[in-house]
């Protein structure tokens, strides 16, 4: 258990090697993100496996991250109030049957319910992959270590992706995508059970669940909404009735959270203008950002040929630079303030999705695959480290896990509705057909409206970001997913919390 300032109680038995605590938690924490990339060169198979339409690979992708955004918060309390390791248990098991279920779907709404419990027990298992880690690990170098290589495979699984999924496609079958997370999830499951240790650090708060469902509901009937415009028109009644039942439960949600005693997204935070500008920049440029990883692996595979495996490879560029911009931003951060690295990272961004809006039927991996994917990450990775690092400033210090926490859910919400509002412009300007050059088109003109709303969110990012240097370089620096604290511990151990994941 935990008390008061987040140490671990002595147990019955002799406590497990951190090594193995360390190596545990990572575990987690990279199931949890090589689903968010894994599925994309998989996209294609699954297609063809399932009769997938256009709209169903878009909920492919969305079914996982509207439900990991969106009970993300939640999950955070739940381990507070009732056992990190409970959580940890619970959420990697939910995401390990999810995992089966999805991998031996023979319809598409097998697959796509999959993915959405997949979601929902990342959402409840993310959060306690940091908190047993900090809390098993003693302060000092060695916790800083640790919380390195929690980063760093946060960051690897991401990157590795697209490389893993070409290799099971290509070798065994879509299904693998899915069902390789069957056994890893088993051997952690077992131990985890028997080696991490069990704590809470809850005040008797109880958990906000009406917050975390009208929130996740608003967002996945606002996208699906959305994604009816193709099909049937902005002014068609498949359309106007998601997309207004959309924004009343988003309604809903916000006075929930101003009425209730434990919101999960204090609405006052928001007064902050740090917090504000930070999370408004997050989700502009998180739907702008998160559609690069499904139109490039389309492109790849539908227009210029490449198989899963080739389709991979061809992103391990991309992949490695948003890791190099993550690792570089601290650095820049600290000479010019993170206000000009967050809008120079956007920047960045916004030549390579301009040049990648400009790619062929035939085009040259080098030129429309390469350079502008590396320009298009290595932006992505200079820009979000300053944004988390100017939201967490602006709150008080025992804000400060909730406030990155939030940062994270804005990125996602943005990812999901953009992804659903790129699909759609993508498939109305190929009209349907799916001929190489009007696939081409459609992907095109997806980039091109993500460089705009780029565009526009490095002009909000210089107009409304604050000025000033907001960051103590050291334990800010990476601060990307933080699980939701309801109270925080002493000063030190608050700053390693607030380190930052994938």
């Amino acid at each position: 258990m935990l008390d008061a300032t987040g140490a671990a109680r002595p147990s019955g038995r002799s406590a497990p090697p951190t090594w193995l605590v360390v190596a545990l938690t990572c575990a987690g924490q990279f199931l949890v993100v090589l689903d968010v990339s894994v599925v994309n060169v998989a996209l294609p198979s699954m297609r063809a496996g399932l009769g997938l339409d256009e709209q169903g690979l878009q909920w492919v992708v969305n079914a996982y991250a509207v439900a990991f955004a969106g009970f993300m918060l939640l999950g955070g309390r739940a381990g507070d109030l009732y056992g990190r390791k409970r959580m940890f248990l619970v959420g990697l098991g939910l995401f390990t049957l999810a995992s089966l279920g999805g991998g031996l779907a023979r319809d598409d709404w097998h697959l796509l319910l999959a993915r959405a419990v997949q979601g929902l027990g990342a959402a409840v298992l993310a959060p306690s992959t940091l908190t047993i880690l900090t809390a098993s690990v003693p302060r000092g170098a060695a916790r800083t270590r640790a919380i390195g290589t929690w980063t760093a495979v946060g960051a690897g699984g991401g990157a590795a992706g697209g490389l893993v999924g070409g290799v099971l496609v290509d070798t065994l079958s879509w299904r693998w995508v899915l069902l390789i997370n069957v056994p890893v999830g088993a051997v952690v499951l077992l131990g985890a059970a028997r080696y991490l240790a069990e704590g809470r650090a809850g005040d008797g708060r109880r958990l906000d669940l009406p917050g975390a469902l009208l929130v996740t509901a608003g967002l996945a009937t606002l996208a699906y909404g959305i994604s009816q415009t193709e099909a049937a028109g902005w002014t068609a009644a498949a359309t106007l009735v998601p997309l207004l039942a959309g924004l009343v439960l988003i309604g809903l949600f916000l006075v929930v959270e101003a009425r209730t005693k434990a919101p999960l997204m204090p609405l006052g935070l928001f007064r902050l203008r740090a917090v504000s500008s930070a999370n408004a920049a997050m989700f502009l440029s998180g739907s702008a950002m998160f559609c690069m990883w499904f139109f490039m692996t389309l492109y790849a595979q539908n227009v210029l040929g490449y198989s899963p495996l080739e389709a991979g490879l061809a992103l391990v560029p991309s992949s490695l630079a948003v890791v190099l911009g993550s690792k570089l931003a601290p650095r820049f951060m600290r000479v010019a303030g993170p206000r000009a690295v967050a809008v120079l990272g956007t920047l960045v961004a916004v030549a390579g999705f301009g040049w990648q809006s400009t790619l062929g039927v035939d085009g040259a991996y080098l030129t429309t695959i390469m350079i502008p994917g590396v320009l298009m990450m290595l932006g992505a990775g200079l820009a979000m480290t300053p944004l988390a690092a100017l939201a967490t400033s602006g709150a008080a210090p025992q804000e400060a896990g909730l406030v990155s926490g939030l940062v994270n859910t804005s990125r996602t919400m943005g990812g999901s509705l953009g992804l659903a509002v790129m699909s759609t412009l993508a498939a109305a300007r190929s009209a349907g057909s799916g001929t190489p050059a009007a696939l081409t088109q459609g992907y095109a003109l997806a980039f091109r409206a993500a460089a705009v709303v780029l565009g526009a969110g490095a002009l909000l990012m210089w107009v409304w970001l604050p000025r000033g240097d907001a960051v103590p370089a050291a334990d800010r620096a990476d601060q990307t997913d933080q699980p939701e604290r309801a109270d925080q511990p002493d000063g030190a151990e608050r700053a390693d919390r607030r380190t930052a994941g994938p």
